[in-house]
């Protein structure tokens, strides 16, 4: 594997010894100055002695770097560094989403901001991975089964200041039906600064799940036409006629993820950005 070797910089060295040193964490999404290349980070590994860092791009292709000077963290220079050392906190270890587990926490009344998904499925996975951090927030999550009509619902869900709604959309790309959706939801009155709509780049939630979690290279391709989670079940030799059977895979599916880890950066960024907008002030 070949990794980018760092040039000359134009930050002169006094200056990128005041640059801030910030760890490097799964999800965490970074510029390369030197080559423009945006991704999310995926992986941190030590190769030949050094430290290097895999992002990927929203076209699901990766790069590796080294850690050091020469990346924008939100538009900032950092001088990227080694993960944080984990160590299992004395109040119970970590949730699945890798948080500090709060031992004694009760779960906190349920504030009037709402994450929506799409569907089911997104609901049990969010669950799963970030049910423990979201009841200690008190926010709710809440299926849609569609988003044909996001701007009625958002409409009706009156969002404002202290009643902020995120919302995670399936297949949110370019020029797509759902991006043509969240844009016009995005400019109604009453949503700026209270509304968020965040999306990941997979037909369905069941994608963001990392392939060598369940032990394959990658996600079956389902012909056009076909439905998606029928076909992926049929790829699988797995039974797909009913209801009751897509049902059944998707808890073998789910049974697979344990934490964070498992899931794609792409959606783990995503569903951090819609907690951080409805928990941080």
């Amino acid at each position: 594997m070949q990794y980018q070797n760092w040039g000359p910089q134009e930050i002169a060295a006094p200056a990128r010894n005041q640059l801030p040193e910030i760890p490097v964490e799964r999800g965490m999404v970074l510029e390369d100055v030197q080559s423009g290349w945006v991704g999310a980070v995926t992986r941190v590994e030590k190769s030949g002695g050094m430290h290097v860092v895999a992002l990927e791009d929203r076209r699901g292709k990766s790069r590796s770097f080294r850690l050091g000077f020469g990346f924008l963290l939100e538009g900032r220079p950092i001088r990227l560094m080694p993960p944080a050392p984990r160590q299992a906190a004395a109040s119970g270890g970590r949730t699945a989403s890798g948080s500090v587990r709060v031992a004694g926490q009760r779960a906190q009344v349920a504030k009037a901001s709402r994450i929506w998904v799409e569907g089911k499925h997104d609901a049990e996975l969010v669950e799963k991975v970030w049910g423990d951090d979201l009841r200690v927030e008190g926010i709710v999550v809440e299926p849609l089964h569609g988003i044909d009509d996001l701007a009625g619902a958002v409409a009706d869900f009156s969002p404002g200041p202290g009643r902020r709604l995120g919302v995670l959309v399936d297949h949110l790309v370019p020029d797509s039906k759902e991006s043509r959706i969240a844009d016009a939801v995005m400019g109604s009155p009453g949503a700026a600064g209270n509304v968020l709509i965040v999306g990941h780049p997979y037909v369905d939630v069941w994608q963001a799940i990392r392939p060598a979690v369940l032990g394959i290279d990658k996600w079956p391709v389902v012909p056009r036409g076909q439905d998606w989670k029928t076909g992926i079940l049929a790829a699988f030799g797995w039974p797909h006629s009913t209801k009751e059977d897509i049902g059944l895979g998707w808890q073998k599916l789910l049974g697979a993820v344990h934490s964070y880890a498992d899931l794609e950066a792409s959606l783990l960024g995503r569903v951090e950005e819609v907690i951080d907008f409805l928990t941080v002030p």
